[in-house]
C-alpha cells in the first residue's frame, strides 16, 4: 500500500485525510473509495477537469501524463505545472500528497463559486 496524503478541502476533505492506496489505482478511485467525493462529471473518461488534483509531493514518481490528459488539462481551473486529472493518474510505489482545487470548471460555469 502507498499512503496518500489528502490537503484539506473546505467542501469535500475539510480536516484532510491520510489515506491507504492500492498501487495501480486511480488516484479518483482511491478518493471516492475512501469517502471524499470529488466530482468527475464523465464518469472517469478523461473527457473533462472536473476531477483536477494538483499533487503537491510525488508528482515525478508518476506516469507521464497522456496526450489527451495533457490537453485537457489547459481547460482546468487552478491549473499548476503538477496538476492531473485523478482520473488518469495511477498510484505508483512513492506516497503522494495531493491538493483538490477549491473550484472545477463545472463549479465556475454553474455559479457556485
Amino acid at each position: 500500500m502507498t499512503q496518500m496524503i489528502v490537503l484539506p478541502h473546505v467542501e469535500l476533505c475539510p480536516e484532510g485525510a491520510v489515506i491507504e492506496a492500492t498501487p495501480g489505482a486511480s488516484i479518483c478511485d482511491t478518493l471516492l473509495q475512501n469517502g471524499i467525493d470529488i466530482e468527475h462529471a464523465c464518469e472517469k473518461s478523461c473527457a473533462c477537469t472536473t476531477c483536477h488534483v494538483i499533487v503537491r509531493e510525488g508528482f515525478e514518481a508518476l506516469a507521464p501524463a497522456e496526450e489527451v490528459e495533457e490537453d485537457l488539462l489547459d481547460k482546468a481551473w487552478g491549473l499548476e505545472p503538477t496538476s492531473r486529472l485523478s482520473c488518469q493518474a495511477q498510484v505508483g510505489e512513492s506516497p503522494l500528497v495531493i491538493e483538490i482545487p477549491k473550484y472545477t470548471i463545472n463549479m465556475v460555469s454553474e455559479g457556485k463559486h
